[in-house]
């Protein structure tokens, strides 16, 4: 079937899982147990990016972060999320979303502080230069054209 004939529906659990993070050591421990569905790219989008994550209990959806270019937006299918941010903590029950516009500096993630898998989608813009900025740790990240390069804030690399 070509490109052009391609099915414009699909199954998620048939997409592979990509688990974990791209963080350097210590910080992507936190990340070990997430697990996320490229349904975005699997429907070859190229404007925003879709993901179907689960976060197994005790796992973090990454790093306390924000982004210069990129919107995010969230919503919860099944299980409950901590949302964290830089004003405190909201527990996401199914049926709740959550936004953050690019630019906006509030570091935010999500926790999973249950004992039940949590379920949600992750919508985001897929901009070509990117930075993202970690609001509780010595790490920045940026993206020029391709996959995101980590730094100390200072710009220094991780080894």
């Amino acid at each position: 079937m070509s490109e052009d004939n391609k099915p414009r529906w699909l199954d998620p659990l048939t997409v592979t899982a990509r688990t974990g993070s791209a963080y350097p050591a210590p910080f992507d421990e936190a990340a070990l147990g997430r697990a996320k569905r490229a349904l975005g790219d699997a429907l070859d989008l190229t404007q925003f990016g879709v993901n179907l994550v689960t976060l197994a209990p005790g796992a973090w959806s990454s790093q306390r972060h924000w982004h210069v270019h990129e919107d995010e937006f969230v919503y919860v299918l099944e299980g409950e999320a901590t949302l964290v941010t830089d004003a405190g903590e909201t527990v996401l029950k199914p049926g709740m979303a959550a936004g953050f516009p690019a630019g906006r500096a509030d570091g935010h993630h999500l926790i999973n502080r249950g004992d039940q898998p949590v379920l949600y989608l992750e919508v985001g813009t897929r901009a070509d230069h990117e930075e993202a900025h970690y609001s509780d740790i010595d790490l920045k990240a940026r993206k020029d054209g391709g996959r995101f390069v980590f730094t100390h804030r200072d710009g220094d690399p991780y080894p």
